[in-house]
């Protein structure tokens, strides 16, 4: 017979429903996406699998009131895991009478597991809680999770064997009652509109998430889709301009704060906390007035300013302030950090193209440099012959002129910059030094397009994209190796939508193999207080950071790692175009970023990047020394050979 803990239960499931139903009415309203059914088998493993993986790490903040990643992990299972099984086991004893007083023992064994969990979250808030998290009905949490255990475990007593029958009718088992619909209504509706929302809605987010193969095992799955440029609309102007899928994203944000301490943009002052865009984008969904007020960290010097549905994202007076979107560098160090698995940068890029693409609103130098792109094929403007000048007295072969090679050389835009030039130089002499059979295109290789489309001019890219690759498909060669990430990320990763399908290896990469295979001897030199910068579009887009670090022990330099390394580092801000956005914030990325080189009592830091080479040599000394691990390797090879005199006296 039911008993009035699983009527109440069963009234709370049903507002919970309807909760849910409600806002699927909101994402029904964003543009239609493919429905897989198919991904609600694949929710446990990616829950326990994916989502656990992020949330066991410790969080890439400093502040000492933060937990360890296996504390706060510890937390949600045991809260997580005894609240379900509470819940189905208070379902079978008090609503449908099975199982007697084992399923009486077994829910107070599940309030027993929540009440350690709910512990763990109350000291990871008091006496102050770190500054990534949200406040607001987060705070509250503690407390309804406390009266959840506290009014099934006392009625649950019971029927345990524990104690005598609660008598209903008795004004002393109000306040139980009282504790119980609070508790009831502050977890399983806030499951639908409260602070809890992230519980249902993240599963279903992991289950029809709008990229489904990144949870396939190693998998990296990192490429922008192509715009489609024949569409009434490119782009995102309104909140339902968003796919339904990626809308129901937005409301998977647990609020924990990861991707604003890992945001390089957020932690230089610039004005855009990725937390709080996601909240920005909620608002923008249901209204302002549908949602619990947002209690967290707000933009920097951007404040908050409330939506209305349909109205446009982007606004500076009424929206999300134009220099919040232009400020982020894309490189996912957010998505990377994100527990629920959000897709901020795919949103962020969706409303630059509407900007940059229907309203011609690309900020500062970002306008001229798209211009010149369209004009030249290249971001400074110069003719295409100019790309191969640094090489002339190198004498490097034309592939048109050979028809065929091995390796084909990508020289990229840091063949028109004097400080990248160095390291093309330095990677020329190691291929010829390996005997590598390589050749470039000189002037018929045009820019890769990777800042136009991090800009949201999605037709320069496709327009880049096609000519290179009608380009590329006239010759044969094996593999393209590049020193720009960026040129491995959209050759490698995002030219196979459109037709070309390449082997594209990052310079250090194919370094390494031709150290393994003894092409490239090179003696140990002096060690270096050196640190390594692992550049985003290397380690978190394309998963190469052992490269790099194989190729400086190869040379004897043990590298003292950042707090940002590996695929958790830190932007050097020159990604997404902020290089020409040049969106003003209390410091410059690339201050921050050699701060943390700094901090490890560095002299020098390598790079893989002619980005993060030109962003880090830009500040201002006192401070390490700047060099490409291909210029470090090529010194190293030239002080393993003999000299001239040392060969004479051999001989």
């Amino acid at each position: 017979m039911a008993a009035l803990p699983g009527w109440m239960l069963l009234v709370s499931l049903l507002g919970l429903v309807a909760g849910v139903a409600w806002r699927a009415s909101r994402w029904s309203a964003g543009r239609s996406a493919p429905i897989r059914w198919s991904g609600l088998a694949q929710v446990p493993r990616r829950y326990l699998v994916d989502v656990h993986h992020v949330v066991s790490r410790s969080p890439l903040t400093t502040d000492r009131r933060d937990d360890t990643g296996d504390r706060v992990a510890r937390m949600h299972v045991l809260t997580a895991g005894g609240f379900v099984a509470a819940t189905l086991f208070v379902l079978l004893r008090h609503l449908f009478g099975i199982g007697g007083w084992v399923t009486a023992w077994l829910i107070l064994a599940s309030l027993a597991a929540m009440a350690v969990g709910t512990a763990i979250e109350w000291r990871r808030r008091r006496p102050s809680r770190p500054a990534r998290l949200s406040s607001g009905g987060f705070d509250r949490l503690p407390w309804s999770l406390a009266a959840f255990v506290v009014f099934f475990g006392v009625t649950s007593l019971p029927a345990a064997g524990i104690a005598p029958p609660i008598a209903w009718a008795s004004p002393l088992a109000w306040p139980l009652i009282a504790i119980g619909v609070w508790a009831c209504a502050e977890l399983y509706v806030g499951m639908a509109l409260g602070p809890m929302k992230h519980a249902v809605n993240g599963v279903l987010h992991l289950a029809f998430h709008p990229r489904p193969a990144r949870f396939e095992p190693g998998a990296r799955d990192t490429a922008l889709a192509p715009a489609d440029l024949e569409a009434d609309k490119i782009g995102v102007e309104t909140a339902a301009d968003f796919d339904w899928n990626r809308l129901l994203g937005f409301d998977a944000c647990v609020q924990c704060g990861r991707c604003e301490a890992a945001c390089p943009a957020f932690e230089a002052g610039l004005p855009l906390n990725p937390k709080a865009l996601i909240q920005d984008l909620v608002v923008a969904e249901v209204g302002p007035g549908a949602t619990g007020a947002y209690r967290g960290s707000g933009h920097p010097d951007r404040d908050n300013r409330p939506h209305d549905r349909g109205q446009a994202l982007i606004d500076g007076e009424a929206g999300i302030h134009p220099d919040t979107l232009w400020a982020c560098t894309t490189c996912r160090a957010c998505v990377a950090e994100c527990p629920m698995m959000i897709e901020h940068v795919d949103a962020v890029i969706d409303m630059r193209r509407f900007q940059t693409l229907e309203a011609g609103a690309t900020p500062s130098k970002g306008a001229a440099t798209l211009d010149a792109l369209r004009e030249a094929d290249n971001m400074s403007g110069k003719p295409a012959a100019a790309r191969a000048d640094w090489a002339v007295d190198l004498k490097i072969p034309l592939l048109a002129e050979r028809g065929r090679c091995d390796v084909l050389l990508w020289m990229g835009e840091g063949a028109f910059e004097r400080r990248n030039q160095r390291t093309l130089r330095s990677l020329v002499q190691l291929l010829r030094k390996a005997g590598v059979d390589f050749a470039i295109l000189g002037a018929e290789e045009a820019d890769c397009g990777d800042l136009a489309r991090r800009l949201g001019d999605d037709a320069t890219f496709q327009r880049l994209a096609r000519a290179n690759i009608a380009t590329l498909d006239r010759y044969e060669f094996n593999e393209i190796v590049t020193a720009d990430p960026h040129v491995l990320q959209a050759i490698g990763r995002e030219y196979p939508a459109l037709g070309g399908h390449y082997k594209v290896r990052h310079h250090t990469t194919y370094l390494s193999r031709l150290v393994v295979e003894g092409r490239l001897p090179a003696a140990a030199g002096e060690a270096m207080a050196l640190t390594y910068h692992d550049p985003c579009y290397l380690g978190r887009y394309n998963g190469e950071t052992e490269a790099p670090r194989r190729l400086l022990e190869h040379i004897g330099q043990s590298v003292t790692e950042m707090h940002k390394s590996g695929e958790r580092s830190s932007c050097c801000g020159s990604g997404g175009g902020l290089a020409v956005t040049d969106i003003p914030g209390r410091r410059r990325i690339a201050d921050v970023r050699m701060e943390h080189v700094a901090a490890t009592g560095a002299e020098t830091v390598a790079v893989a990047c002619p980005h993060c080479a030109t962003m880090l040599e830009g500040v201002v000394a006192p401070r390490a020394d700047v060099v490409d691990i291909a210029e470090l390797l090529a010194d190293a090879v030239a002080a393993a050979e003999p000299s001239e005199e040392a060969w004479r006296e051999s001989a």
